[in-house]
């Protein structure tokens, strides 16, 4: 197959720029290897713009804020005298605004060899805003070791991400339980399962009814989100995966593989509440997955039942509480506001709280 390049004003292309074949292989082979060239070089080219820019920054941040001290009146006057005299000498970028956020990024940032240069300063814009240090810890190592765009890492932040992590630990409440989350790498399905989970992505109105089908045609129509709202390890297996036991045929609505946790991870989705009979087909399936499918070197798989709405009742009698490999989690299909999550997670804070109240009185 001929590669078609464009090289106007050659002789043999009329002068006109139309777009010419390339001659033979070996021009084609050449073409392919220089554009790798450059676009390496292109890489190369922003990373070290990205670097010296948030050094710059920083360095302007710190001399600010040396130079304001504990003076707060002060700072005011000399944001805007040098916002004014920077702006006239080297054009926009350097107005008041910004010249606060690069104040906020030294103070936020203390330590200038510890500014991860994977991320840009938009990623650092959006950490500044976190007033807690935990979580600000968390999202900056998040969004470096998976990869996350500025805009994913606004998102994973506007969906607290870090908050719903929290809300599934179930070891001990408190520091422990803080510190859990920020276990690296992670180890456990504790460590990465979240609950709720939001797919707003997928642009179902709240008000819309839908079948399970819809959202599952949405989820593979959407899966670079999906993955993302899913956490770090995770890759898509199959959908509508067909297991086969004593001649009857299953399937399982989602497979994913966790290459961190080293086991499949079975997802099954049902709109409205969950039932103590979705829990025990999930362990069915789960059973006989490992039983067919499984690699004998790999961990036994995990089962997610994903349902609309969650009842207390089946979580706390059904061998969801037996913690053996079993989580049920709530989804929405809309972004909720920032009361009815932290409503949600504290409710399933209490969930677990009772649950561990339970093991304690029964030991």
């Amino acid at each position: 197959m001929s590669i078609e390049v464009s090289v106007p004003g050659l002789p043999d292309d009329g002068g006109d720029g139309k777009r010419v074949k390339a001659p033979d292989a070996a021009a084609a082979s050449a073409y392919g290897d220089i554009r790798a060239i450059l676009d390496a070089a292109r890489s190369r080219v922003k990373k070290v713009v990205n670097d010296e820019m948030l050094l710059a920054y920083w360095d302007v941040g710190r001399r600010i804020v040396e130079t304001q001290g504990e003076r707060a009146a002060y700072g005011k006057h000399l944001l805007r005298y040098l916002a004014q005299e920077l702006t006239a000498e080297l054009g926009a970028g350097f107005d008041v605004t910004n010249l606060r956020n690069m104040r906020q990024f030294h103070l936020t940032f203390p330590k200038r060899d510890a500014l991860r240069r994977e991320l840009s300063w938009t990623h650092y814009r959006s950490l500044m805003r976190l007033a807690d240090q935990r979580q600000r810890g968390f999202y900056e190592r998040e969004a470096v070791q998976s990869g996350w765009s500025a805009r994913q890492l606004d998102r994973q932040i506007s969906t607290q991400y870090y908050e719903r992590l929290l809300s599934t630990r179930k070891e001990h409440r408190g520091e422990v339980e803080a510190a859990a989350v920020e276990r690296d790498p992670a180890t456990t399905a504790d460590d990465l399962l979240k609950d709720p989970y939001v797919f707003e992505f997928l642009g179902i109105p709240e008000d819309r009814s839908v079948h399970e089908r819809d959202i599952e045609q949405g989820l593979i129509d959407k899966l670079q989100e999906f993955l993302l709202e899913l956490g770090r390890g995770f890759s898509f297996v199959a959908r509508q995966k067909r297991v086969t036991a004593e001649g009857q045929h299953y399937w399982v609505d989602l497979v994913f593989y966790n290459y961190i946790l080293k086991c499949f991870v079975l997802v099954d989705l049902k709109i409205g509440r969950l039932s103590h009979q979705d829990v025990g087909q999930m362990d069915f399936y789960r059973r006989i997955f490992d039983d067919i499918v499984k690699p004998p070197e790999d961990n036994p798989s995990i089962g997610v039942v994903l349902a609309s709405d969650k009842d207390e009742a089946v979580a706390k009698y059904s061998i969801l509480a037996d913690n053996v490999g079993l989580y049920a989690a709530k989804y929405t299909t809309y972004l909720p506001t920032e009361d009815e999550l932290r409503a949600e997670l504290e409710r399933e804070r209490h969930l677990i709280e009772r649950a561990i109240d339970r093991e304690e009185g029964q030991g």
